[in-house]
């Protein structure tokens, strides 16, 4: 025989409870008991009306006429006009004593456990008849039977103790004394054996199931709700939260404990014992397999079944000199908390018996302080312990899983992953039996870490990266478009999800926590909000994704001032602005140690270079333990393209303002024909070199006259530029006289940098370099005289962005 139970969102409606009907009809072909619960909403409704009652409030009768009106339009929506006079007559009456009952604690201005008791049992007496009544109606050969005849408890008002061995013998007598193929019971509700209503507390209809399920030896025990079973997390924190299809009753109660609603433990109580199998079902979903929990280990599946957690948490920490090897704290410590009615969730104890730490509920974290600080008055005044340390504002996550006990590493596998999304650690509990490892952690991760925790034990080891894209111009348009064309190859090839969750430029920006359609990037910064750079890194913030990535394509001052909030977060940092590692010593190497420390990635590959992989190749040679002697190099693509056209033929406004319109110049191009963008790459090389220089000790040799560097604006800037255009000439022809090219060179040597324009005789390696090719040769103790050579397209929106996607990239290989 089977035991159905249908929660209240299962019969929350009319529509609801036709599904049941069709559930029913079509899967039980024999003899079943259903139990269910009340009308969703419909027990708070009773409780809400019993407290304001109690409290002198009549509006306690708003609230009974919306009980009334929903089992009056439930009747009516569900049976023929012909089966409504009885039901609706039986209904109407059991409400009259549900009136005068909440009367009587509106007279007395009283609420007693006996008289909640009563009233809440109304919830499901009224949908299991009403519920009866409508299949009969269609048909089918139900009848309705009263919880109260057959499950008997003690007289412990509003979690009342089974009495099993009488329970037992009632409904076996009643099942098999009836020739009825669905027997309808409401759920939640009992009476005592001196005939009082009780209730079976929390998950009381589950319990009315299971215990039914124990005492009939049933088949199997399917519990209906609106989820397709237990899954491997909360699917409303973790999307790619998958149901879990078979799972022991051990790993199910210990995934229950620590906040899978599925299932309340003890309701599982009453089968275990009998090995009776319990499967979780979707009423809104009947095809689904959803799960089955059953005796013994599960063989197949992954070694963690399960990530779970507990919010609301509180941490109690008692610690002082005066317990170590004092025999009883431990034994006070837990005795005031039960004395108090307060339950512990968690435990960790040093072994150095100097502190015992537990987790308890928030809500009951005053009340423990007060009571523990009082048991330990006299060890306070004296110094020998603390006063109880109270920390709010956690939650608990746990790993569970039958075969986690034979498999080594998992603990570290666990911290490692919570680690490098900085999710920090309160405390830490095992139990000897290995089936969960438990950590106490900031309610603000809670999302982070199940998130981290369920992509490293359950999904394709694909990596889910964040982005969030601060500048859409040039290299920003390029850099979301080069992600859109590739993110199906990363995903199939390199097991690598990029979402891009913000966008801003300066005029808006626009988030979405399942990824921008990058198709429609444009659309959707139009339509977005107002720019604010503290609001978009607010909301990289409070988000708190994992992995979560900043890419900065500004050449923005104060945008490259964020970086450091950034890395302390953990949040990892990509940018081809340059402003920042070029900026004073202390704060470059104050963004090197904050990567390091909050193990979160800060890559500046494009400051030189575009997409070159200059700094990588500068990395691995310092961290063989190389040593840079000299650096020679031509850094600036746009003066490397101006001074390749620049020629007889050629003014040099003109070919300024083409390079300028190419896009191989900043807006300003002033900015690289004056020299300080070459100034701030060789400084970035010298300092990745480990050298701490700073910018104002680079020499710079312009070729500007001053009168073209105190421009205020390009208008004027190319008028200078066009009036001095004899000057540029006779650089030019003294160069070709000599057989030179002009490049505009930085070197590094003994600590020291300079820029300038230099002539380059023919055969040196700059002579021939083309385009807005860049070229570094690195002479180092393993490349003396022949020098490591770095060459190729050093300009362009097209390979700054490539520069950047590399770096990203880089970060999820990481």
């Amino acid at each position: 025989m089977l035991v159905l139970k249908f929660g209240g969102t299962s019969v929350a409606n009319a529509e609801n409870i036709t599904k049941v009907k069709e559930i029913i009809a079509q899967t039980v072909k024999d003899k079943c008991v259903v139990v269910v619960s009340a009308l969703g909403g419909v027990t708070d409704l009773l409780l809400e009306a019993l407290d304001l009652a109690a409290s002198k409030d009549a509006s306690y009768q708003d609230k009974l006429a919306v009980i009334e009106e929903r089992h009056i339009n439930t009747v009516k929506a569900l049976l023929p006009v012909t089966h409504q006079s009885a039901c609706l007559s039986k209904i109407k009456s059991e409400l009259n004593v549900l009136e005068s009952l909440v009367e009587g604690a509106y007279l007395i201005g009283e609420r007693t456990p006996q008289l909640a008791d009563k009233t809440v049992s109304f919830g499901e007496l009224l949908s299991a008849y009403l519920i009866a009544q409508y299949f009969q109606a269609e048909g089918l050969d139900a009848v309705f039977k009263d919880s109260r005849e057959l499950i008997k408890t003690n007289n412990t008002f509003g979690k009342a103790a089974v009495e099993f061995d009488l329970t037992n013998s009632k409904c076996q007598e009643y099942l098999s004394g009836n020739t009825h193929r669905i027997n309808i019971l409401p759920g939640f509700i009992a009476s005592s054996v001196t005939g009082n209503a009780t209730t079976l507390g929390r998950g009381g209809s589950d319990y009315t199931a299971a215990v039914i399920a124990g005492a009939i030896n049933a088949e199997e025990l399917q519990i209906w709700t609106d989820v397709s079973g237990m899954f491997t997390a909360n699917p409303k924190i973790v999307r790619q939260a998958k149901a879990i299809p078979e799972i022991s009753y051990q790993e199910a109660m210990e995934l229950s404990h620590f906040g899978a609603k599925v299932l309340y433990p003890p309701t599982i109580q009453p089968v275990l014992a009998k090995g009776i199998p319990i499967r979780i079902k979707n009423t809104f979903e009947p095809q689904a397999t959803g799960t089955l929990i059953s005796k013994g280990q599960i063989l197949e599946g992954g070694t963690v079944r399960g990530i779970s957690n507990i919010p609301d948490i509180a941490l109690l920490s008692l610690e002082g000199p005066g317990m170590i090897g004092i025999p009883g704290i431990s034994k006070r410590f837990f005795e005031v908390l039960s004395l108090a009615g307060i339950s512990v969730v968690l435990i960790t104890q040093a072994s150095s018996e100097h502190s015992i730490c537990v987790g308890i509920s928030s809500t009951e974290a005053d009340k423990a302080e007060t009571a523990v600080n009082e048991v330990f008055a006299y060890e306070i005044s004296l110094g020998k312990i603390k006063p109880v340390i109270v920390e709010k504002g956690l939650a608990i996550i746990a790993l569970v899983g039958d075969h986690m006990k034979s498999h080594q590493g998992l603990s570290g596998k666990m911290f490692s992953a919570l680690g490098k999304n900085n999710v920090n650690i309160r405390a830490i509990a095992q139990g000897a039996s290995e089936r969960n490892i438990s950590a106490v952690i900031d309610e603000t991760d809670v999302k982070k870490a199940l998130n981290t925790l369920h992509e490293e034990f359950f999904e394709e080891q694909v990596k889910q990266l964040n982005l969030y894209v601060m500048g859409t111009g040039n290299v920003g348009a390029k850099l979301l478009d080069q992600i859109q064309k590739q993110q199906a190859y990363l995903k199939k090839n390199l097991k690598l999800n990029l979402r891009v969750i913000g966008i801003s430029n300066s005029r808006k920006m626009a988030f979405s926590d399942k990824g921008i359609p990058l198709k429609q990037w444009r659309k959707e910064v139009d339509e977005g909000q107002i720019a604010s750079v503290e609001t978009f890194l607010k909301t990289i913030k409070d988000k708190n994704y994992r992995n979560s990535i900043f890419v900065d394509n500004t050449a923005s001052e104060v945008i490259s001032q964020t970086y450091a909030d950034c890395l302390r977060e953990s949040i990892a940092v990509v940018t081809c602005n340059k402003i920042a590692c070029s900026s004073a010593i202390e704060n470059y190497q104050e963004l090197k140690s904050l990567s390091r420390e909050y193990n979160a990635p800060f890559l500046f590959e494009t400051n030189v270079g575009a997409g070159l992989p200059i700094i990588d190749t500068l990395k691995h040679l310092i961290a063989s333990g190389d040593k840079v002697h000299r650096i020679q190099a031509v850094l600036s693509g746009s003066l490397n393209f101006v001074f390749n056209n620049f020629n007889e033929n050629t003014t040099f406004q003109e070919v300024v303002k083409q390079a300028q319109e190419q896009g191989y110049t900043e807006p300003d191009p002033k900015i690289d024909l004056s020299g300080i963008d070459v100034m701030r790459k060789i400084l970035i090389l010298a300092r990745e070199s480990g050298y701490p220089l700073e910018l104002d000790e680079i020499e710079n040799k312009s070729f500007l006259p001053e009168e073209s560097l105190e421009t205020p604006d390009n208008k004027a800037f190319f008028a200078s530029l066009e009036k001095h255009e004899e000057r540029f000439k006779k650089q030019y022809q003294q160069a070709k006289k000599n057989n030179c090219r002009l490049k505009y060179v930085a070197e590094f040597e003994d600590g020291k940098a300079r820029v300038g324009l230099q002539e380059i005789p023919a055969g040196h390696d700059f002579y021939n370099l083309q385009g807005s090719d860049n070229i570094v040769l690195f002479f180092t103790e393993r490349y003396p005289d022949q020098p490591l050579i770095v060459k190729g397209a050093g300009a362009g929106a097209d390979v700054t962005a490539s520069g950047l996607f590399a770096d990203i990239i880089r970060i999820g290989n990481f």
